[in-house]
């Protein structure tokens, strides 16, 4: 037997906070099934049945609003909720007679439910200019608009199948967009600018120099003074050099912007895991709706509903048209961006001189 845990340093054992049901199921369940949109039940060997109900929640929330997910769980299920990692918060029940008034309780706070099954999932996301200080667009209100103008997807279940949206507001992306089937990624298209005469004042010029991850940055004497040059070819507006140094921001209202990538997934069904591909370079930051990027985001989803197959994701429905005709579809004209000159992209490249369309 195990010795109990005596010290605090890490997280807890999660079996403490696992609901009854689960505990006494551990390891047996046979079959899930999706009753409804946004409503799953999960039965055990026993017959124990598992309830779970998921509504979309925005990623930053506040105390108040926790607490009364708390007194919804208390009232439902025993206490026993918990957060997706695609930000949508799940209540687990194990009385199926709670679940239509639960549905009601969290309709009033605002909070739609659904995104299980063939829908459009919570949309996983970074920072954005509410914490982030590299961040190339905003987070919370670029999904705030997304969401609302397809929310009808998240609450039924009338598209192809899983749709999965993520948002990083830069390229440092700490959020999924790498491996989303839309992705819209935040990006510098500008090189930091630099505060000569601040930066000997505030910043210790060899951690400047070491920050650099491609060796963009060098030491220089500028009118006399130490300080650093920039070899802006290599750039690649990671903002490391401004995390260290504040004379070298890289925030530009004219330049800074978003683009949208496709056809990424983690999932291994019917095809591999796949990375996402730029389809637009470049939309202008229109705060606080962001209607271009609304638009192009919508026209996306709607080109893959209309014309995917059951179950086909993004990127395999992409795979089966061809980019070239996926291009056409979308209205996306082809651009210098577009082509992958990453020294290793070698490995990607399309090798033949045949491209499908269909």
């Amino acid at each position: 037997m195990a010795a109990e845990r005596l010290t605090d340093i890490g997280p807890p054992l999660y079996e403490k906070f696992l609901p009854p049901v689960i505990k006494a199921n551990y390891g047996k369940w046979l079959y899930h099934e999706i009753l409804k949109p946004g409503v799953m039940v999960h039965v055990a060997e026993s017959g124990d049945k598992l309830f779970t109900v998921r509504a979309g929640s925005p990623r930053l929330l506040g105390v108040a609003r926790i607490r009364e997910f708390a007194d919804l769980a208390d009232k439902y299920c025993g206490g026993h909720l918990r957060f997706t990692s695609r930000n949508n918060i799940e209540f687990l029940l194990t009385d199926e007679s709670k679940i239509e008034p639960l549905i009601k309780d969290l309709e009033k706070l605002g909070h739609p439910v659904g995104g299980i099954g063939n829908s459009i999932s919570n949309i996983v996301h970074t920072q954005g200019w509410i914490h982030c200080h590299s961040a190339a667009t905003d987070a919370s209100g670029i999904v705030k608009a997304v969401m609302d103008d397809l929310h009808h997807y998240f609450t039924s279940m009338e598209v192809p199948g899983k749709l999965r949206i993520a948002l990083a507001c830069c390229l440092n992306m700490c959020g999924a967009v790498h491996c989303s089937d839309i992705a819209i990624l935040g990006i510098h298209r500008r090189p930091p600018k630099i505060d000569h005469d601040s930066l000997g004042k505030v910043c210790e010029i060899p951690n400047v120099v070491a920050s650099c991850p491609t060796a963009a940055i060098r030491p220089a004497t500028v009118e006399g003074k130490p300080s650093i040059e920039l070899a802006e070819e290599l750039c690649m507006f990671c903002a490391n050099c401004f995390t260290v140094c504040p004379a070298l921001p890289m925030a530009n209202a004219l330049n800074d912007g978003v683009s949208i990538w496709v056809g990424g997934k983690v999932s291994n069904a019917r095809s591999e895991p796949a990375f996402s591909k730029l389809a637009i370079p470049f939309i202008p930051n229109n705060p606080p709706r962001w209607p271009e990027v609304v638009e192009a985001v919508r026209n996306l989803v709607e080109i893959w509903v209309k014309n995917a197959r059951k179950y086909e994701r993004m990127g395999e429905f992409i795979d089966r048209i061809g980019w070239p005709r996926f291009f056409k579809m979308a209205g996306i004209e082809f651009q210098k961006e577009h082509i992958d000159d990453f020294k290793y992209a070698g490995l990607t490249y399309k090798r033949s001189a045949q491209l499908r369309h269909l």
